[in-house]
């Protein structure tokens, strides 16, 4: 279910179009980074000052939620974290660009309630790199949904531009509109694990039309920040009942755990 191929000439061509597209935009709007709007080489780059405060998250990672371990956490070539040694989540990997805190914290949430869909280019580049393992495999991309009340006050759904940079840079085609929220949700931040997971119950559906195109299928779901897993889990089990034959997810920032600083 990839993209068509467009042939060599054609390549060509819309790499040419894009360039052109890019240095009319620059010119109308001159590149500025996205968390400081200091000026920059090209659009979508962070700048030099800013980049430090960022925390990326890199290797080595535990093979099924992507949180950094510590070399005493693998075992056996495997490295899993303890969470996931107790209870692995129902996804089988989870990958994000940077730990949720500091410039990233903001970035995240000036896309979401500040109206800066623009931001999602940087943000959905970064993400299709830190999960090109992910959508080597992958059949389609789905974004996790918001209610209805939410996407209507929102004007967008920050999971859905985000999908829709990834499927640009990656080649593998965006679903925006497979997976539905059946109704709103109380804020999980303060629930235990086992109250998240009771509220979430039935809280997706995939919509009846992508069923038979689901079925099958290798799914990367997409989403801003990966916080408990609760959310997504859920998104798996929607998944995994249309037929889905593997979920992998793909953020741009996760919450760490207690033991991470962000000082």
């Amino acid at each position: 279910m990839r993209a068509t191929a467009l042939s060599p000439p054609w390549q060509a061509l819309a790499r040419s179009g894009a360039r052109v597209a890019r240095l009319a935009m620059d010119a109308l709007i001159p590149p500025s980074c996205p968390v400081c709007d200091s000026p920059v080489a090209a659009q979508g780059l962070i700048c030099p000052a800013c980049f430090p405060l960022f925390r990326p998250i890199v290797p080595p990672l535990c093979e099924a939620c992507g949180l950094p371990v510590a070399m005493a956490e693998i075992h056996s070539g495997r490295p899993v974290c303890p969470a996931c040694a107790s209870r692995r989540p129902l996804f089988r990997r989870a990958r994000a660009v940077w730990l949720y805190g500091g410039a990233a914290k903001d970035l995240v949430l000036r896309l979401k309630y500040a109206d800066r869909e623009d931001l999602a280019l940087p943000m959905g580049r970064l993400m299709a790199r830190a999960g090109e393992a992910l959508l080597r495999e992958a059949d389609l991309l789905i974004p996790v949904p918001l209610n209805l009340r939410r996407l209507l006050a929102r004007g967008y759904n920050q999971a859905a531009v985000l999908a829709r940079v990834v499927a640009r840079m990656s080649g593998v085609p965006a679903a925006v509109d497979a997976l539905r929220r059946t109704r709103a949700t109380p804020p999980l931040a303060d629930l235990s694990r086992e109250e998240r997971e009771a509220s979430l119950i039935d809280a997706f559906v995939v919509a009846p039309r992508w069923r038979a195109r689901i079925a099958g299928r290798r799914v990367v779901l997409i989403d801003d920040v990966l916080t408990s897993g609760a959310t997504a889990e859920a998104c798996t089990d929607a998944l995994f009942a249309a037929g889905a034959a593997s979920v992998d997810v793909l953020a741009a920032a996760r919450t760490p755990p207690p033991r991470f600083s962000l000082a």
